[in-house]
């Protein structure tokens, strides 16, 4: 039956897409999962795959055209369907031409490649509006072996990174995208078993993949005599995130190309990054008789300069770098922020912790922080004051609504080495002190192994940022959108503090004091709201009075 193709939601506050180019045309066979036209949001540009095999038979919106989110943009007639309406068509008016199919097309195909044999291992889709990937490490070299669900390699995208396993057992006999490389999902990036023999060349790609794969992972520099080709005169290749850091810092690639040492002769990150820590940038007189030594590849791990802190080193962004500082921008571009802050006696709490935290590690496995206590809290403000856990939400024509999210699924920030990132407790409503304990205590764990599945970092109504680990008395936070609300923790002192008595009477004590600053979205939030939710937030901390379990 004829498939209906839509303009896919690209993420929670998207509403709209630009067709920006057809890949196929009515008429063309397609394969299921191969790219059918490229489309423009307001936060990404991506490749929208076929969701079944046939033949394009109709296409509704031209490119240049602007729709909302599930309108029909075309329609794919399934292939043996096709091949039906191929035959009536071709009864009715006596034309021999054959209708291609995508069921039909052999396997080799002239002008396509023999497969090598081997398990073709390829850039996983780690969410529906995930569309790329970085390979950020190699956990195997070729030739190494390699069990079935083994981490082979590490991915960065906008939400996650990740350790990403083997689908099969056997040898790693081809890499075929090295360390930075950005590469579309369903990229064949490596090959296990097979007959290659480990050669530095890119393993066949399905002829359905190959022109998105090409455009994503390598681009041809301009001839430009000897110096632009590599020892064998081949063109130089390089990734767009090698052009991007050459231009940045005013290198000449194609004279940098003679001593390239990677894949296939292609010009690496690495190479780029260790030129830099060697020569600096707006330079790139590298000497002719340069040997494999200068540009030497420093194995698995990124470079030097990429890692370095020295005074004077240049070291790229990395792409969870760069994805972070394009949100914060773009929150505090959408978000007019205000921001209250509330100190909170914490006494109560810190007493009930020294007197209960070996025996709740002992019972339920897990350490006693103030982190579930402050959640919970903000758990109860947030049910009291469910504005602070919706989202405004406009659409192409400004009109706006407000959704009132039917649970709490709360961020915690978790500071990494390399960047920052916001795994989710879902429906954090509905757990108890202790399952909120643990959920925190394993998200953050798997958090700094790069073990979160990419939901687990995604759909957050609300987050948590703790400042007072570094021992910040109150930070300012940017919400993490499309949030309306974000809570800072700050630290936790003691403090002479002036308490009053039922008679009113005055007497000052050390208290053990807190200060939290809720920066939340003008438009959506007023003050008297923001107030509200502290006093209970707040109320809850000074007063505490359940059960930890």
């Amino acid at each position: 039956m004829p498939t209906d193709i839509v303009m896919p939601q690209m993420g929670e506050s998207i509403f709209e897409g630009t067709i920006t180019k057809w890949l196929k045309k009515a008429g063309d066979a397609v394969e299921k999962d191969e790219p059918l036209f490229e489309i423009s949001t307001d936060k990404v540009d991506a490749e929208i795959p076929s969701p079944v095999a046939g033949v394009l038979s109709e296409i509704k919106i031209e490119e240049g055209a602007t729709v909302g989110i599930n309108t029909v943009v075309a329609v794919v007639t399934e292939a043996g369907e096709a091949a039906q309406e191929a035959q009536v068509h071709e009864a009715a008016d006596g034309s021999a031409a054959p209708v291609a199919s995508a069921a039909s097309a052999p396997a080799n195909a002239p002008g396509g490649c023999e497969p090598s044999g081997g398990a073709e291992v390829v850039m996983p889709q780690m969410g529906e509006s995930i569309f790329e990937g970085t390979i950020t490490k190699w956990l195997k070299k070729v030739g190494d072996a390699v069990e079935k669900d083994e981490p082979l390699f590490e991915i960065s995208t906008d939400k996650v990174d990740a350790e990403i396993p083997s689908p099969v057992a056997g040898v790693l006999s081809e890499i075929s995208v090295p360390e930075g490389e950005t590469v579309q999902i369903n990229t064949v990036v490596a090959v296990i078993g097979g007959g290659a023999s480990g050669a530095a060349t890119a393993p066949p790609i399905a002829a359905s993949k190959a022109s998105s794969a090409a455009a994503a992972t390598m681009v041809a520099a301009p001839e430009a005599g000897s110096a632009a080709e590599t020892s064998n005169g081949a063109p130089v290749r390089y990734s767009p995130l090698v052009r991007r850091i050459a231009k940045e810092n005013n290198l000449d690639l194609e004279r940098i190309a003679v001593a390239g040492r990677g894949l296939g002769g292609r010009i690496t990150k690495e190479d780029v990054l260790k030129y830099l820590s060697e020569h600096g940038p707006g330079s790139a007189d590298v000497p002719s008789t340069a040997g494999p030594s200068v540009f030497a590849k420093t194995g698995s791990a990124l470079s030097e300069a990429a890692t370095s802190t020295l005074p004077g080193t240049i070291a790229p962004l990395s792409r969870m770098r760069a994805i972070i500082a394009e949100r914060m921008v773009e929150s505090k571009r959408i978000a007019p922020h205000v921001y209250l802050v509330y100190k909170v006696d914490m006494t109560r709490i810190v007493r009930l912790r020294e007197r209960e935290r070996s025996r709740f590690e002992q019972k339920h496995g897990v350490k006693l922080t103030f982190m579930p206590f402050i959640a919970a809290a903000a758990i109860e403000a947030l049910r009291q004051h469910p504005i602070v856990n919706a989202s405004l939400q406009i659409g192409a024509n400004q009109a706006g609504s407000i959704r009132y999210h039917q649970n709490i699924n709360l961020g915690i920030a978790v500071a990494l080495e390399w960047g920052l990132i916001v795994p989710v407790v879902k429906q954090a409503e509905t757990l108890s002190f202790v399952a909120l304990a643990r959920a925190m205590a394993d998200l953050a764990e798997r958090a700094r192994a790069k073990k979160l599945k990419v939901e687990e970092a995604s759909g957050s109504t609300f987050t948590l940022t703790n400042f007072g680990v570094f021992g910040g008395e109150f930070g300012t936070p940017i919400i993490n959108q499309p949030e309306s609300a974000i809570l800072a923790i700050g630290a936790l002192k003691k403090e002479a503090v002036v308490l009053t008595d039922a008679e009113d009477g005055d007497t000052i004590a050390i208290r053990s004091m807190q200060s939290h600053c809720l920066g939340f979205d003008h438009r959506l939030i007023d003050g008297a709201d923001g107030g509200k939710f502290m006093g209970v937030f707040k109320s809850v901390l000074e007063g505490w009075d359940r059960e930890i379990g």
